[in-house]
C-alpha cells in the first residue's frame, strides 16, 4: 500500500489538502488524515505539490502512422515512456492514413503490449479506407467481442480517405450503435476531418433522415481550419463532444488552448469538449496541386503543454483546465469515474504536479512510473 500525504488533490475539482491511501491498482481511500497503524504502508509527503488525474489521449498513433513521402517516412511506434513523460495513463490507439503496411492485428498487440506493461489501453478499428480495415470482417464483430475497441475511426473531407457518402456513414454509424448496445460501450464514431469542403456535410445529412444519435459522433482535428471549427462549433451545439488537437500550433490556424479560450468566452458548453495529441502521427504538408511538400510527426507530450498553457497564458483554473484530458473524455467513453478522476475506487492513475505545474511523479494502475522527474518505469525493449 502507498499512502501520500499532506497533498492538494484534485478530482478534478478541488478537494483540498488530504491524504490519499492507495491500495493495489485502486485509490482505497481519501481523507484530511489518514492513519495505517501497523499496516505496512510506503509513505510519501506531497506537501507542496498537487495530485491530479492521470490523462487519457483518446488519439495516439501507436504503431505510428505516415508513410505519404515512401516508406522511409513511415513514423515510429510509440514508446511506453514516452507516454508517462507525458502524463498518459490512459491511451486510445488508432490508425491513420495507411491501413496497407500496418494493420488492426498489429495495433490490438501493440494495446496488449502497453497493457502488459502497466498502463490503460484500447483502441479503435477501421482507419482512412472504406470499407474499414477490421479484424473480424465486421466493424460491430469487433467492437462487440473485442474488450479494447471502443470504436471505428473513419476519416471525412480528406484527399487521403475513401469517400464516404451519407448512406455508407450511416452503415458504419449503425453498426457501432448496435456494438455499442451488445457490449455495454459507448459505441463512437471517431471522424479525422480533413481539409476538404465536404467538411460535416455527410454527418448532417445523416442526422436529418436517420435516427441514430448524435452522441455516437466525435469529430476530431477541428481546429486546423476556420470551416472546419466553424461546422464543428454548431456540432457542438447540437449536443456532440467535439475534439481539438493539442500538437496544432497557432500558426495551423487555432492551438487548442486558443481554441478552448475561444469557447469559455463565447459560453459553449465546456463538458463536451476534449483534447487529444495525434502523437506519433505524420503532419503532412502538401501544396495547392496534392504534392507533399514536407512531413513531421507528432509527439505525445502536448495534451500536457496545453492544459499548463490554459492555466499560464489564458488564467484557467486548474481544475477547469484539467478536465478536457481527463473528465470529458472519461465521460464521453463510459470510463468515469473509474477513470478521469480521484475519487475512492476509482484506477490508481495520477500526476503529481509541483508548484510550477512541472509533472514530479506518474502512477498508473498504483505503480510509480514516474518520481522526481524522472522515468522510473519502462518499456520492455526500452533501455
Amino acid at each position: 500500500m502507498i499512502l501520500i500525504k499532506n497533498i492538494d488533490v484534485y478530482s478534478p475539482a478541488f478537494l483540498g489538502k488530504r491524504d490519499v491511501l492507495i491500495s493495489g491498482n485502486q485509490i482505497e481511500k481519501i481523507a484530511e488524515k489518514i492513519e495505517c497503524g501497523n499496516i505496512e504502508v510506503e509513505v510519501f509527503d506531497g506537501s507542496g505539490k498537487k495530485l491530479v488525474p492521470g490523462f487519457i489521449d483518446q488519439h495516439v498513433h501507436l504503431i505510428g502512422g505516415g508513410g505519404e513521402g515512401g516508406f522511409h517516412t513511415r513514423t515510429p511506434e510509440t514508446p511506453f515512456s514516452k507516454l508517462i513523460e507525458g502524463g498518459i495513463t490512459t491511451v486510445v490507439g488508432v490508425l491513420g492514413t495507411d491501413s496497407t503496411t500496418r494493420s488492426i492485428e498489429n495495433l490490438l498487440a501493440k494495446v496488449k503490449a502497453l497493457k502488459n506493461e502497466g498502463i490503460t489501453a484500447y483502441m479503435t478499428t477501421g482507419a482512412y479506407s472504406v470499407p474499414s480495415p477490421t479484424l473480424t470482417g465486421s466493424v460491430e464483430k469487433d467492437i462487440t467481442f473485442i474488450e479494447e475497441m471502443v470504436g471505428v475511426k473513419i476519416a471525412i473531407s480528406d484527399h487521403r480517405a475513401s469517400y464516404v457518402d451519407t448512406p455508407i456513414l450511416e452503415q458504419i454509424a449503425s453498426q457501432v450503435r448496435r456494438a455499442g448496445m451488445f457490449s455495454g460501450k459507448h459505441g463512437m464514431v471517431v471522424m479525422h476531418m480533413g481539409d476538404g469542403r465536404e467538411i460535416l456535410n455527410s454527418v448532417w445529412n445523416l442526422l436529418q433522415h436517420s435516427e441514430i444519435p448524435i452522441h455516437h459522433f466525435l469529430p476530431t482535428h477541428v481546429n486546423r481550419k476556420k470551416e472546419v471549427w466553424e461546422d464543428s462549433l454548431e456540432f457542438l451545439k447540437q449536443g456532440a463532444y467535439i475534439d481539438l488537437t493539442s500538437s496544432f500550433e497557432e500558426d495551423d490556424f487555432l492551438s487548442a488552448s486558443q481554441g478552448i479560450d475561444f469557447l469559455k468566452k463565447n459560453g459553449y458548453d465546456l463538458s463536451r469538449v476534449t483534447i487529444s495529441s495525434d502523437g506519433y502521427g505524420s503532419a503532412p504538408v502538401f501544396d495547392e496541386g496534392g504534392r507533399l511538400v514536407k512531413i513531421t510527426y507528432s509527439p505525445v507530450n502536448t495534451n500536457y503543454q496545453e492544459i499548463k498553457k490554459l492555466v499560464q497564458k489564458y488564467h484557467f483554473s486548474l481544475e477547469e483546465a484539467l478536465t478536457f484530458t481527463t473528465k470529458n473524455p472519461a465521460m464521453e467513453f463510459g470510463w468515469y469515474p473509474k477513470k478521469g478522476s480521484i475519487q475512492e475506487k476509482s484506477d490508481a492513475d495520477f500526476l503529481i504536479l509541483d508548484e510550477n505545474l512541472s509533472i514530479f511523479g506518474v502512477f498508473a494502475l498504483g505503480e510509480i512510473c514516474m518520481w522526481e522527474y524522472e522515468i522510473r518505469k519502462k518499456g520492455t525493449y526500452e533501455e
